[in-house]
């Protein structure tokens, strides 16, 4: 068998496969589960609209390609309602708040994962190792195909962290606005709003997820979810600190204004702690880059006149 023969015979059992799965994902069981996983994504998101709202920045301008990746997503099979929970979740977490972006995110991952592995089969044959060996072709195209459907979650983890690093520089501010807006006798929902309005110049990401507790809030649902919901969300400490802070005053009725102002000295002293450690890792940091490039070129300047001449002495 050929080359391209065979690179034919492993793109049509990889396309085989994906048809048979699909259809095989069409049975009575796989009609509950993708009613469970609606129900289940229904359940973790109390108004959709809002957070689509909120990220209109980002989802406000999808295109027919994002569209259609949503559309693949949504016919797919791939993930049971717990695994389709977790992605939402991680999408909410990296900032992508519509009611289609965990299927966007499945299409995406199946479509990186056909791409990587037609590009394994194809670019695999030109090997000398695998061109000889369909078998071991048919393994990196498999090798290839899981990589690719990892590829978009761990850019999804990526932007998370990132999105987490910004909400945590601006938190101790929030919860300095917050307590200004307690004091000034505003309820927690209106003063969420509040500080949401004014830290949107510095923050978006805080802003929007301020947003949305705010929103949940006037909903008139617990106040309990609606903070588990913004812990959930950020994923940071010092916000799962506030929030069940937060929950402990509404329950036993103690003031809010005392709890959110020592929050807010204990995160600044937080952040103190943190520059501080980033201080006293700089020094070991440096001395790699002193020695490879600063100490050989004071060295050059110092000895090189020495070098000269005594090369000129030994020359005569």
């Amino acid at each position: 068998m050929s080359v391209a023969a065979g690179n034919l015979v492993l793109i049509g059992l990889l396309i085989a496969g994906v048809y048979l799965y699909i259809r095989t994902g069409n049975s009575t069981r796989a009609r509950v589960s993708e009613r469970a996983r609606a129900m289940s994504l229904a359940a973790h998101s109390i108004n959709p609209n809002a957070g689509e709202n909120a990220n209109a920045g980002l989802l406000g301008r999808v295109n027919k390609l994002s569209r259609l990746f949503a559309l693949v997503g949504e016919r797919l099979p791939l993930f049971d309602a717990k695994q389709r929970a977790k992605l939402a979740l991680a999408c909410r977490r990296a900032g992508f708040y519509g009611h289609r972006a965990m299927s966007m995110l499945v299409g995406l991952k199946f479509t990186c994962g056909i791409a990587a592995g037609a590009c394994a089969v194809v670019f695999g044959a030109k090997v000398p190792v695998f061109g000889q060996f369909l078998i071991l072709r048919a393994m990196l195209m498999l090798a290839a195909f899981i990589i690719g459907m990892i590829v978009p979650e761990y850019f999804l983890s990526f932007m998370a962290r990132r999105r987490r690093r910004q909400i945590a520089r601006v938190l101790p501010d929030a919860l300095d606005l917050l307590v200004i807006c307690t004091n000034a006798g505003h309820s927690l929902a209106v003063g969420i709003q509040r500080v949401a309005k004014e830290i949107r110049t510095v923050s978006v990401p805080l802003a929007d997820e301020l947003d949305i507790t705010s929103s949940e809030l006037h909903l008139g649902g617990d106040a309990a979810i609606a903070l588990n919901n913004l812990s959930d969300r950020i994923d940071l400490p010092s916000v799962r600190s506030l929030v069940s802070t937060l929950v402990q005053s509404q329950q036993y009725g103690t003031p809010i204004t005392s709890a959110l102002k020592t929050l807010s000295k204990g995160s600044r002293a937080q952040a103190m702690l943190e520059l501080e450690e980033k201080a006293a890792k700089l020094a070991p940091k440096m001395t790699l880059p002193m020695m490879l490039f600063i100490l050989p070129t004071v060295t050059i300047v110092a000895a090189g006149p020495a070098v000269l001449r005594l090369l000129t002495v030994f020359g005569k």
